[in-house]
């Protein structure tokens, strides 16, 4: 009777492993998805380019704001002694006039005058008021604002970029330590082989049929297999703390593996989407709209701007009354007519920085296309190395049962079982790797063509 042993995606049945093949193809990832999700929440990585992103927002509503009105309350107090002063002659001009006045009339209603001296600095002298501003006409203010909402684009094209690269890495993640889980499973069954084979050595010698020579050796095997168990499970570990650490996790979580998730895949439409749903090319695209804008900024400079303000308020000297309050209102024009040719220096920066942007944008569509073609090129390699692993596999399976019924018949050296054995063992690793390695193409492939739906919800 065979016994059965499951390890995630593969099925031990007796000395044979092979692939499930998942009915439901729609049913593959649920517990990755989560996963993923969980990273997107807790991954520090992602959390710094979400702080970037609220950044570009708040640098937006600061551009909005400056079309708004500015209110501020302003106020002064001055108390002033010496400096320079105003004299006025006032006594020299009238006290003339008044005494002659006085003479006339026989009276003394008109009195002597002094010389006035008045200080320039306003002594005990307050002014508290509440000052407003508008602009009117500002061409800066609205470019400004428009760069501003193409740099949350291309910041939030950012975001998605660490996204998708955060996907993609958690998923490699996910297969290789899925792979080095099957490789300590893998190991576990060699051991039982080498223990088995030990147990037939110690009977054949006990009962004068073998040396002690193929019995020596299956205990050396078995030290050298104990050993790579052991080098399997330190892998494992390693890829475990890796995949937690991009979750934000403590290293030895627990990780759940899920088979449907390591099924063999149905075959990729190798049409695809293309690399039109690339962030990265929205990145330049954003910024290359933002170079065009800051373009237009620079030629915009003879429009001249406008403005008006308006105080209310009260001043005086130590009184509050309808004499002390005041409003003083008016419109302010700035008009650029000559600077030197700053501007056009500037302009033709601005032109130079679109172009650069613009060259950016080819030379990444390139490097992004043939970074698509080397993706199908691995995951066309990886299927086919997949097949190749399958079949190796089942020849292998068969080699060991033929060799093995041999050596209990007497038929064969226990050498050419080991060989045989080995051959099974090293089999099984390379099945385990080609699967892996066809999940890891898989997600290289859906990395390059920004297919993985970012906003869904698991």
């Amino acid at each position: 009777m065979s016994t059965i042993l499951k390890v995630g995606g593969l099925f031990i049945v007796g000395m044979a492993v092979s692939f499930t093949v998942a009915q439901n193809a729609a049913a593959q990832g649920s517990v990755l998805d989560a996963y993923i999700h969980e990273a997107f929440a807790s991954n520090q990585g992602l959390r710094q380019q979400n702080f970037q992103l609220e950044k570009s927002l708040y640098a937006l509503d600061e551009a909005r704001s400056l079309f708004l009105p500015n209110v501020s309350l302003q106020g002064s107090y001055t108390k002033a002694a010496g400096g320079r002063t105003i004299d006025v002659p006032v006594g020299d001009l009238l006290n003339g006039v008044y005494a002659t006045l006085n003479q006339l009339t026989g009276a003394h209603n008109f009195p002597h005058l002094e010389n006035q001296s008045f200080l320039l600095n306003p002594d005990n002298f307050y002014d508290v008021h509440l000052h407003t501003t508008l602009p009117l006409v500002d061409v800066e203010l609205y470019y400004n604002r428009r760069i501003k909402q193409q740099l949350i684009t291309t910041q939030q094209a950012a975001v998605n970029v660490y996204k998708r690269q955060l996907v993609k890495d958690i998923k490699t993640a996910y297969f290789q330590y899925f792979q080095a889980i099957q490789a300590e499973k893998i190991y576990d069954a060699a051991l039982d082989l080498v223990s088995e084979n030990i147990r037939v050595n110690q009977s054949l010698l006990a009962n004068g049929v073998r040396n002690s020579t193929a019995l020596t050796r299956s205990m050396s095997e078995q030290k050298h297999t104990q050993a790579l168990r052991i080098q399997a499970e330190t892998d494992a570990k390693n890829a475990q703390a890796y995949f937690n650490f991009l979750l934000n996790r403590p290293s030895t979580t627990d990780v759940t593996l899920d088979s449907a998730a390591f099924a063999q895949p149905a075959p990729f439409d190798t049409t695809g989407t293309g690399i039109g749903n690339r962030e990265e090319l929205q990145q330049w695209r954003s910024l290359n709209e933002a170079n065009t804008l800051d373009l237009q900024l620079e030629k915009s400079y003879l429009i001249p701007q406008v403005s008006t303000f308006l105080d209310l308020g009260s001043q005086g000297t130590g009184t509050i009354d309808d004499k002390s309050r005041y409003y003083f209102w008016g419109v302010s024009l700035q008009w650029n007519l000559f600077a030197g040719g700053q501007h056009t220096a500037r302009s033709r920066q601005a032109a130079a920085e679109e172009k650069t942007t613009q060259a950016g944008y080819e030379e990444t569509e390139r490097a992004l296309q043939l970074q698509l073609d080397q993706s199908f090129n691995n995951y066309h390699s990886a299927v086919e190395m997949f097949r190749s692993a399958q079949s190796q596999l089942s020849f292998a399976q068969k080699y060991y049962n033929d060799q093995a019924r041999a050596y209990r018949e007497g038929q064969l050296l226990f050498v050419e079982l080991l060989d045989a054995q080995n051959q099974l063992t090293q089999a099984r690793l390379e099945m385990a790797q080609a699967g892996a390695g066809v999940q890891i193409s898989l997600a290289g492939l859906e990395r390059d063509q920004a297919t993985y739906p970012l906003n869904h919800k698991s």
